[in-house]
């Protein structure tokens, strides 16, 4: 047996080091929020004349705002070198603009700040997630020293405390403790609301229950229905009734007076006792026992099966493994629909600075101690991605203005977080964020059955939103360029909740572009001369799905002696904190 070769000194070194900065990364800087903005210092260094170029650009902007400050100070009209961006509302206030002293303050924080943030996107030598991890990590510093943050260089604070002596900054207080006790900025008074009283309110009866879900059937509002039923796959990052959050905007609430009969999942919130429950779990005892319940009350041989956010990427990997499992004709689904559902990890959005090995392996360990992703966490971290908007903005108003926070639906219902247990989180993260292994054919094995997008050839109508951050609208597109069928795609003005939470309205308050989605298309091939349409694409979905959906038939018992009712909707499982 021959002996191994020591390593040459300078490999040993190398990996020495390499395994030093590791660790140091992993126990110090776990989250990486330190590691690429020193990564962007040394390679502005590494690169001089980029360097040189970009001083020389903020020099003259300096010069150009010296100047302006003069002209202000000696009380002389310039126009402002400097704008917000439109959708900072910080400085909206006139004060900021008339005031000399004022105007200045924010024109120097204004400078600094787009100066510092364009030169870390424009980082050489520096990959594009490297460039956007520095920027989002300088960006939430440097809106937290905002000037507009601090009693004392906020003029619109001192003014309201002046005016009302001083009783705006006593309500601020209480406010900053009410949020102490929280532990959370609340962004509406949670009293203002409870589920089942004035959210989640539409009539229904729970069918079956088991660890992980209830299943909620809806009272039909007409005497006859289409035969074939609507399931709708929710996600449990947050709680179901997003879709039912009140009469006026329950989607729910519209395919009941559509004439659908619709059943819903309210996923249990996991404590440390369901630690190990996975991904797999999530499809044999979720999606499964919903569409067989539905099918069962119903006495429909299938049904159309619709998914939102990781519940449309749970529903998508449930539709590879039917077409797997099932033959052709078993297949229980006949048409499907997804909202802001993404099955392509590769560009995930603002997100994607919390996705690397490092950041997956902490919260991973994290979960591991507890046996569950805490949905608090989760929520702060997403805050983080619109922090002026999300978090200062709720400081400002509160803490500095002494305001209450006006009741807020959506809000409230995004404070009202859910938990994710440790194993199928751990699973998602790593194979679906980390390794992007839906899309590879045959890469991953659920319940048994390896999983192939491709195989499934059921209609397929997507949505999307436009000013989504959590699923952007092109990587959402991506979907259709994996699985089979006819598609048909929608892209609605919004976000990834306002942009499906969209009923019609008159005058309409939103648009949306629509179209057939071919195979080989990009988004931006199939956006093309597409018009814009005004109002609710949830219009066009009817016109879509009813066709599909059979002839009217009468409306099933909402429980019958095989599914009795286990209780009224909303459910159990949602009232759980």
């Amino acid at each position: 047996m021959s002996r191994r070769e020591p390593a040459p000194p300078i490999d040993f070194a190398r990996k020495s080091l390499r395994q030093l900065h590791d660790s140091v990364e992993s126990s110090i800087d776990p989250l990486g929020m330190a590691a690429p903005l020193v990564h962007a210092q040394l390679a502005w260094m590494a690169h001089p004349q980029e360097l040189a170029e970009a001083l020389s650009r903020v020099s003259t902007s300096l010069w150009t705002l010296q100047w302006h400050s003069f002209r202000r100070i000696m009380g002389l009209p310039s126009q402002d070198p400097v704008k917000p961006k439109e959708d900072d509302s910080r400085f909206v206030d006139p004060v900021w603009a008339e005031s000399p002293g004022w105007d200045l303050v924010k024109e120097w924080y204004l400078l600094l700040t787009h100066h510092m943030q364009d030169m870390l996107y424009d980082t050489p030598g520096l990959s594009q997630k490297e460039r956007r991890r520095a920027a989002f990590w300088w960006r939430n510093g440097l809106n937290a020293v905002a000037p507009s943050n601090f009693l004392l260089t906020n003029p619109v604070a001192m003014r309201m405390a002046i005016e009302t002596n001083g009783e705006s900054l006593t309500r601020g207080f209480r406010n900053f403790l009410d949020d102490l006790a929280a532990g959370n900025i609340r962004m509406t008074n949670p009293d203002d609301f409870k589920v089942g009283e004035n959210l989640a309110v539409t009539p229904g009866k729970v069918v079956f229950r088991n660890h992980l879900l209830e299943v909620l059937h809806y009272t039909p509002t007409r005497p006859k229905v289409h035969q074939t039923p609507i399931v709708i796959v929710t996600p449990w990052i947050n709680k179901f009734y997003i879709l039912d959050i009140n009469p006026k905007k329950s989607m729910i609430r519209y395919l009941l007076d559509q004439g659908f009969d619709v059943f819903i999942t309210s996923w249990k919130n996991p404590g440390e006792e369901m630690r190990d429950l996975r991904f797999d779990d999530y499809l044999t005892d979720g999606i499964q026992p919903l569409i067989d319940t539905a099918r069962g009350l119903s006495g429909s041989a299938k049904v159309h099966a619709v998914g939102y956010c990781i519940g449309g990427t749970a529903l998508s990997t449930y539709m590879a493994w039917a077409n797997h499992h099932f033959t052709p004709d078993e297949v229980p689904v006949a048409h499907w629909t997804l909202f802001t559902t993404l099955v392509d990890f590769h560009k995930p959005g603002d997100i994607e600075v919390f996705v690397d090995e490092g950041s997956i392996r902490f919260i991973t360990q994290n979960m591991e101690r507890k046996g569950y992703l805490d949905g608090a966490e989760m929520a702060s971290s997403f805050r983080l991605l619109r922090s002026n908007s999300l978090i200062w903005h709720y400081v400002v108003h509160g803490w500095l203005y002494g305001e209450t926070p006006p009741p807020f639906d959506v809000l409230y219902w995004n404070m009202d977080t859910t938990r994710m247990p440790y194993a199928m989180h751990a699973w998602y993260l790593r194979e679906l964020y980390l390794n992007n292994k839906l899309i590879e054919k045959n890469a991953l094995t659920v319940a048994g059955e390896s999983i192939d997008l491709g195989a499934i050839c059921q209609p397929l109508y997507a949505v999307s939103a436009e000013d989504d951050h959590i699923a952007p609208w092109r990587q959402a597109f991506r979907a259709m360029n994996y699985v089979g069928g006819s598609k048909r795609f929608v892209l609605s003005s919004s976000g990834h909740i306002l942009g499906i939470v969209n009923p019609p309205v008159k005058p309409p308050k939103r648009s949306f572009w629509v179209g057939p989605a071919r195979r080989s298309d990009t988004a931006d091939d199939w956006r093309g001369d597409l018009p814009e349409q005004a109002g609710s694409w949830w219009d066009d979905w009817m016109a879509w799905l009813k066709p599909q959906c059979g002839e009217l038939v009468d409306a099933p018992a909402v429980s019958n002696e095989a599914f009795p009712a286990l209780g009224a909707a909303p459910g159990s499982y949602v009232l759980e904190h």
